[in-house]
């Protein structure tokens, strides 16, 4: 693995100290409320040969889902935390897919191919219920943008406004996230939603109670996105 990081490293010493327990429940718990994650592996569409990198990896339930369903596309995790790379090396071990993923240590916003030494650009770059653990989103955001190949596209799967949940409801579920140091990105969603549904050349899905979101788009839509 390899460590090129430009933010404060007492946010990876975070991230370890939050799932250095966790990890070993992480996808037993999560399955229960990281809704959309499913959706957003089966609508990828992935070619032979097509190169995609999950941004905040975690334990690489995702990446294992992908590797099975589209065989030949190649595939790269990145994650702040060493420790959910732990569990992410083990679980891709014992899958037998050591060979098709790769597993870098890293922060989102220096997202680049050199990042994994590598010089081509990636054709897909995925953010499942990450944006809302990296403090600086926008800029991973572009960065993921910046990584893709011209006709590449970007995948997103998050928290949205909780507003379906009710105030108490999603006062309550605010709450809790932010023991694990979750917020919930509501600018994107609202900055999608003043556009029209989309940014570019994208499309955005809401779930039921306003609860999760999912926003595929072309690299300039993540490249050009603002909010306010």
């Amino acid at each position: 693995m390899t460590a090129q990081n430009s933010r404060p490293a007492d946010h990876a010493g975070l991230m370890d100290a939050v799932y250095r327990r966790q990890r070993h429940i992480y996808d037993l718990t999560r399955k229960y409320y990281l809704f959309g994650r499913d959706r957003l592996i089966r609508e990828l569409s992935l070619q032979s040969g097509e190169r995609l990198v999950e941004v905040g990896c975690g334990t690489a339930r995702n990446l294992i889902k992908i590797a099975r369903r589209y065989p030949e596309a190649q595939l790269i995790g990145l994650d702040a935390s060493n420790e959910m790379l732990k569990t992410a090396k083990e679980s891709i071990d014992h899958a037998g897919l050591s060979g098709r993923i790769k597993l870098v240590h890293g922060y989102a916003e220096n997202l680049s191919p050199s990042l994994f030494q590598e010089s081509q650009p990636f054709d897909r770059a995925i953010f499942s219920y990450s944006l809302s653990m990296i403090p600086d989103w926008q800029a991973a955001l572009r960065a993921a943008g910046a990584s893709l190949s011209e006709k590449g596209r970007i995948h997103v799967v998050d928290f949205g406004d909780l507003t379906g949940l009710g105030q108490l409801g999603a006062k309550g579920l605010r709450a809790w996230l932010g023991l694990f140091h979750v917020e919930p990105r509501v600018a994107i969603l609202h900055g999608l939603e003043a556009g029209g549904g989309s940014v570019g050349k994208g499309q955005l899905w809401v779930s039921a109670a306003r609860y999760a979101f999912l926003w595929t788009a072309d690299r300039t839509s993540a490249l050009q996105f603002r909010t306010g």
